[in-house]
């Protein structure tokens, strides 16, 4: 059996090389944050958490599919108490 043939979640299974092609300036903020040789690690955990947050974008909109779009004053009012800051009801949720 392949790794090919199995799936492994995000973060699991052994490491494969690719090619990547970033901007000049993408590069050089990552290497000015972990080094040369922290690139790949830097990119993995991004990567992971890009697919956190598309499933956590897939999830919402299959609630908002059953149960209708949150209403925006109610988001604000439970942000504020989540915060401890004053209501916004005119804030994006």
């Amino acid at each position: 059996m392949t790794d090919d043939d199995v799936d492994f979640p995000p973060g699991d299974g052994p490491t494969s090389g690719i090619s990547v092609t970033l901007t000049t300036g993408t590069l050089q903020a990552i290497r000015e944050r972990v080094g040369k040789r922290g690139v790949s690690a830097y990119l993995e955990k991004a990567a992971q958490r890009q697919i956190e947050r598309d499933n956590l974008d897939e999830l919402i909109a299959d609630f908002d599919k059953v149960h209708g779009q949150a209403d925006p004053a109610a988001v604000a009012a439970k942000r504020a108490r989540l915060t401890g800051g004053a209501s916004d009801a005119g804030a994006a949720a």
